[in-house]
């Protein structure tokens, strides 16, 4: 069955810097202005996972993550894995030796167009104490894999907000 609105013109509802709202039919949704897309960063390390956490204004609360960003918000036609290296040590102070994609996925595609590429990051080397640029307020946190289930528990019984990307870390565990 194909749905009705799939040969709709696309509309433009509102543009900001960043993002775009758009209809199609009866959809609403949301993406990114410019073509602009997003890198996002598994770092394993030693047996550790690298992970961020930050502020989210649309949550209202602190969120773990993994690392991403931005790619093409500053300069058009970068390359994705360049922002995803970039990305990785501003945010984590760790510099990847080597970045293999494992592919585009999209987070909510029932209402936000946007995608992002997941980089898998190879032979890191410890640069500094990441953070990201001024105005970012990013804490990093080195946490053992075995002891993951249990830390993403402790977040959350505080009050943290859950990257759905988290999912791909503890998703066989949760079908037990």
């Amino acid at each position: 069955m194909t749905d009705p609105d799939r040969d709709a013109p696309e509309e433009l509802m509102w543009q900001g810097r960043f993002i775009t709202a758009k209809k199609r039919g009866k959809w609403e949704y949301v993406g990114r202005a410019r073509g602009i897309q997003a890198a996002v960063i598994l770092a394993i390390d030693d047996g550790h996972i690298l992970l961020v956490d930050q502020y989210r204004v649309p949550l209202g609360r602190r969120c773990i993550e993994l690392p991403a960003g931005l790619v093409g918000d500053e300069a058009a036609g970068e390359d994705p894995s360049i922002a995803a290296a970039r990305e990785l040590e501003e945010e984590t102070g760790y510099r990847p030796a080597r970045l293999t994609s494992l592919g585009q996925f999209f987070s909510s595609p029932g209402m936000v167009s946007e995608s992002f590429t997941l980089f898998r990051a190879h032979d890191l080397e410890k640069t500094g104490e990441g953070g990201g640029v001024e105005g970012e307020d990013i804490i990093v946190h080195r946490i053992p894999l075995t002891t993951l289930p249990d830390q993403v528990a402790a977040w959350r019984a505080q009050g943290y907000a859950m990257d759905v990307k988290l999912l791909l870390l503890l998703g066989a565990g949760m079908m037990a």
